[in-house]
């Protein structure tokens, strides 16, 4: 092994143990990217795509909303490295799933609030989803679904699809979000129209709207909170 691989490998085995006995605690953003890396890369040094993914990205944020197309971009990428990353994205959005699964009531709404911002809040499209809960407002198992993908400002929803679907789910209460690529998360006059007939469709079948959510990376807008509802 030669003394560049060793010093490397030294590194590597430091990163791993300071995370292993104080999780991300001290680490500068870069390394945190870093240590993500030598997962996907095992044996090359990765500062320096890391530094390379911080300097185009921004942040972690940035880089785990990539496209796979932009992180294959970054000298020293490759074309597994995006698979990867991509994949530690989309498990940490099953994670606030099933998080929101699991908990006993949604009636804050701040699970699922965190699951949208994570799941379609870096959007450059606008997706409508579904959350379907019980009586007791917690969420179905696999119990949210995409119902609509629309352009850059808007998707097309018929309240029709969004009912029907809720009945065979047998679903009690229902509660909806919609990302804005703008990131501007006040809600639209055509938003406002939509949910007002959301709630219509929803009552004459005794389901209740309890919430619609417009996300953001880091912003929410809630109807309920609002009193929109």
């Amino acid at each position: 092994m030669s003394l560049d691989s060793s010093t490397n490998q030294g590194h590597r085995r430091r990163l791993r143990e300071k995370f292993a006995k104080s999780g991300l605690t001290g680490f500068a953003d870069y390394e945190v990217i870093e240590l993500l890396l030598t997962l996907a890369i095992p044996r090359s040094d990765v500062k320096q795509s890391a530094k390379a993914l911080m300097a185009k990205f921004g942040n972690l944020r940035g880089i785990l909303d990539a496209s796979l197309e932009e992180l294959q971009q970054v000298h020293g990428i490759g074309s597994v490295t995006p698979i990867a990353l991509r994949l530690i994205r989309e498990t940490s959005n099953l994670y606030l799933q099933q998080t929101a699964e699991e908990a006993e009531s949604l009636s804050d709404s701040e699970a699922l609030s965190r699951f949208w911002r994570s799941k379609i809040g870096a959007l450059h499209y606008e997706v409508f989803q579904v959350a379907y809960l019980d009586s007791s407002l917690r969420l179905l198992r696999d119990g949210v679904e995409t119902m609509e993908e629309g352009t850059t400002d808007r998707a097309a929803v018929y309240p029709r699809t969004v009912i029907e679907a809720a009945l065979r789910r047998n679903a009690s209460a229902v509660v909806f979000a919609h990302n804005h690529p703008n990131r501007d998360v006040q809600p639209t006059e055509q938003d406002k129209v939509l949910t007002r007939a959301l709630v219509l469709a929803a009552t004459t079948v005794s389901i209740k709207v309890y919430d619609h959510l417009i996300v953001s990376t880091d912003k929410v807008f809630s109807f309920r909170k609002e009193g929109l509802l």
